[in-house]
């Protein structure tokens, strides 16, 4: 097979001194499906991004064809028949599909107006010709996350590129929409495109790629041939290490009721109503999780929990005590909570890794406090921080440097440390893996299977099913603002678990 792309002796570093791509050479083939891997902070998002003309290169030559290229701006890669689809769809709802693909490359009629007949039709031939099954004339807005995505490739695809890079293709689909992804993709490398894919999700690598290339710390480890290794030797060369990827769940009873809502319901500020109805208990060393396609009302759920909104009717109790009107102090005396956005919700980036360590202990615990409360006690603010570094296993340079320094893993962990050394026995995790690599995932799944050891009451929201079925005891679904299922692990399956995010209540699988 002829190599398309070849990445040679690729250099980025960020000033002052942090080196993100160090020396890697890379080669792409045409027609074929090749994944990057590797943890936060690998390299492997930088070196997607210095091959699109986002990020520019500080070493090392890209060539095309054999011809070298240096592109200064996505624009250039797209003209040389190079693009990109990132997480974030970038779209306009109010747009129609065809408009949303034409936009900037119409064809125009003599005098210059945009000849939509032929626009449409131009976007029909594509939809036929990749067989993506979609409606030109659907409203963006309205149809679901997968089909945006197709529409962002085939936004490419019109523009007649023929290599695509994905970010974490799957990371928003169901599991009844990632196959069909797959299939399209595949028709894709079978008519010749290059398909480059950013991904976490070992079994999909595997499932999809004709080839892997592996990166750690800004270097590459290898390029194998996805037929001729496993998920657990990606994750060792990603990692450095043997890392266990299947479920260390074991049988534990589950005592009383720590956590229950009853009837709980919320309509936002346009009159949505976004939770009708919803009735949801945890018991000490459980484990529920919560699954539903983004935008079903797990956000509304977690925000009515810890007090950022308040529901219209019901009510919420924690261990026997009512907080539904409660102000957020006094349920953080209940509630320990990891929220889905590290750097929005769950920490201040700016302040330092101690002040970020020691959030509302130094509001609940007397021994951060000197002269009634109004001074901070710093040598045990350091001393807990020390501790939490330990216990967590927190890679940090200084407790005083600010917490953005730190990786997205080593922020959570921080956050998780935090949240645990709470000590309550309610707790509330939004997805908390989002964003993490192979080791850190690890990492998070070992310390709330500790929780569930410790006998609290585990409430895990999370987009990722198959992390919800390595930990949870139950899965609860949420569709449309409504709980649609409730059901014991051993009692359903992905697919199952699958329709009913996508359907509702719909028929019994």
């Amino acid at each position: 097979m002829d190599d398309v792309i070849r990445l040679e002796n690729i250099v980025k570093v960020y000033p002052p001194s942090v080196v993100a791509v160090d020396n890697v050479s890379v080669s792409f083939r045409k027609g074929e499906i090749h994944a990057v891997v590797g943890e936060n902070g690998a390299g492997k998002s930088t070196l997607m991004k210095v091959l699109y003309g986002l990020v520019p290169r500080d070493g090392g030559e890209i060539y095309i064809q054999d011809q070298p290229v240096h592109f200064r701006q996505a624009g250039e890669a797209i003209a040389a028949g190079i693009g990109m689809v990132h997480q974030e769809i970038l779209l306009i709802p109010e747009y129609t599909v065809w408009q949303n693909i034409v936009l900037g490359q119409e064809p125009t009629k003599l005098l210059g107006q945009v000849d939509t007949a032929k626009a449409r039709r131009l976007v029909q031939e594509k939809i036929d010709e990749f067989q993506f099954n979609l409606d030109p004339d659907a409203l963006v807005g309205e149809i679901s996350v997968a089909a945006r995505q197709k529409v962002e490739i085939l936004k490419l695809l019109y523009r007649n590129v023929s290599v695509l890079i994905l970010d974490e293709p799957t990371a928003v689909l169901t599991p009844q929409e990632i196959p069909q992804l797959f299939a399209e993709l595949g028709r894709l490398r079978d008519d010749g495109h290059t398909i480059l894919f950013i991904s976490h999700r070992l079994e999909e690598v595997l499932a999809l790629s004709d080839r892997v290339t592996v990166m750690r710390r800004g270097k590459k480890i290898d390029t194998v041939e996805a037929k001729s290794t496993t998920k657990e030797e990606l994750a060792r060369m990603m990692v450095g290490r043997e890392v266990v990827l299947t479920s260390q769940r074991r049988d534990h009873p589950a005592g009383e009721v720590v956590f229950e809502v009853n009837h709980l319901s919320y309509k936002d500020g346009e009159g949505r109503l976004r939770l009708n109805d919803i009735n949801l208990a945890v018991r000490a060393g459980e484990i529920v999780g919560v699954a539903g396609v983004e935008g079903n009302g797990q956000f509304e759920l977690v925000n009515a929990v810890i007090g950022l909104i308040k529901p219209g009717a019901g009510t919420i109790r924690v261990q026997g005590n009512e907080i539904t009107h409660a102000p957020i102090l006094d349920r953080r005396k209940l509630i320990s909570f990891v929220p889905q956005d590290r750097g929005k919700m769950g920490a201040s980036l700016n302040a330092s890794i101690m002040d970020n360590a020691i959030m509302t202990h130094h509001r609940l615990d007397q021994n951060f406090s000197r002269w009634k409360g109004l001074l901070l006690d710093y040598p045990h603010a350091r001393q807990f921080t020390d501790g939490l570094e330990k216990q967590f296993s927190v890679a940090m340079a200084s407790k005083y440097n600010p917490f953005r320094s730190l990786s997205g893993g080593n922020q959570q962990k921080v956050i998780l440390g935090r949240e645990l050394l709470l000590e309550s026995v309610f707790v509330l995790l939004d997805q908390p893996t989002r964003g993490l690599d192979v080791g850190s995932i690890e990492y998070v799944h070992q310390q709330v299977l500790r929780m569930r050891e410790e006998d609290r009451a585990v409430l895990l929201v999370s987009a990722d099913l198959e992390e919800l079925f390595l930990l949870a005891d139950r899965i609860v679904v949420m569709h449309r603002g409504e709980l649609v299922a409730d059901k014991p692990i051993e009692q359903t399956t992905l697919e199952e678990v699958g329709y009913l995010m996508l359907e509702g209540r719909g028929r019994a699988l």
